[in-house]
């Protein structure tokens, strides 16, 4: 599945061949080395509190150490362009599926008709925002529409950032938008497949079902900090998700797709991967598997909790 955030709405295969996320936990870079290798990986945690995602005010609270980890580890992948593209929190960017009778076909008419819809479905001005959009279904009755759309000025800070490392924001994408390319590409997920697929970090939990290349589900759960409660809400997030499957589908998930942090508190302790997150549902009819295993070869640094379905993904369109 191909999904792309910019101001510009360019498309997925002009993604460059580099690409950084940015995470409360640390930032993850990735690169590709030339056309047909394998990427290469580093990480570098940043201070706490020095990155906190949303949209209702300043993200980046020590603008230089984001700058300096994002410099560091692009760094050590030496990416072959200074345009990358940047994977974001999916608590900064909003997500939605969108029906019309119709879209115009030219982009610079679309995109007006997209602002009108998202108008009183954001608190936040959509006039200035980062919006792009991709039609996933259209025929002569409908036409269905993925949008994703953030705040101008939350924009802003994070595409300051890479600057302020040296490199130009490209491309820009929410983290889980970025993680469905990865199955698609990789071979991970069938193409005609229908997958469950659940992408969490400390913050948030992301749920996202697809069917082929059309988008059924993508539904992201702020989190609370205690742990138990958060435990209580990623399983009724889960299976939620998992019922709503089963309604479109007909039938029920028996896979799902891990995409996220792997650094989480299980019992006491810090645990990570596909094993915790499957003993957190505890549902022996749902076998959980990674998105994107973690590479044995190509790791610049240790990945600490950094989960590379993001990176991975977004390069999956790169030139």
């Amino acid at each position: 599945m191909s999904s792309i955030l910019s101001k510009t709405g360019s498309q997925a295969s002009g993604r460059p061949p580099a690409a950084v996320e940015i995470a409360p936990e640390g930032v993850l870079a990735a690169a590709l080395p030339g056309p047909g290798q394998a990427p290469v990986y580093a990480y570098q945690p940043l201070p706490a509190g020095a990155l906190l995602p949303g949209i209702g005010e300043a993200n980046l609270r020590a603008p230089e150490a984001v700058a300096a980890a994002i410099r560091s580890t692009l760094g050590q992948v030496s990416p072959r362009t200074r345009s990358v593209t940047l994977v974001l929190p999916d608590t900064v960017v909003k997500v939605f599926v969108l029906d019309f009778d119709s879209l115009p076909s030219k982009a610079a008419e679309a995109y007006p008709v997209l602002r009108f819809r998202l108008r009183k479905m954001v608190p936040f001005d959509v006039e200035h925002a980062g919006l792009s959009y991709q039609v996933l279904v259209e025929n002569e009755t409908e036409c269905k529409v993925l949008a994703a759309v953030l705040p101008g000025p939350v924009l802003a800070e994070y595409e300051a950032a890479v600057r302020a490392a040296g490199y130009e924001p490209g491309a820009v994408l929410p983290s889980s938008l970025a993680a469905l390319e990865v199955g698609s590409s990789s071979g991970s997920i069938e193409s005609m497949e229908s997958a469950l697929i659940a992408n969490l970090s400390p913050l948030a939990l992301t749920t996202c079902i697809t069917n082929g290349q059309d988008l059924l589900l993508y539904r992201t759960l702020d989190l609370p900090l205690d742990p138990d409660r958060r435990l209580q809400e990623v399983q009724r997030g889960i299976a939620v998700a998992s019922a709503y499957f089963e309604d479109k589908l007909g039938v029920s998930p028996h896979r799902l797709y891990y995409a996220g942090s792997y650094g989480m508190e299980y019992d006491g302790a810090v645990e990570g991967g596909v094993e915790t997150f499957a003993r957190w549902l505890d549902d022996p009819e749902l076998t959980v598997v990674d998105l994107a295993p973690r590479p044995e070869t190509g790791a610049a640094t240790a990945l600490g909790h950094a989960n590379i379905a993001g990176v991975a993904g977004a390069l999956a369109g790169a030139r």
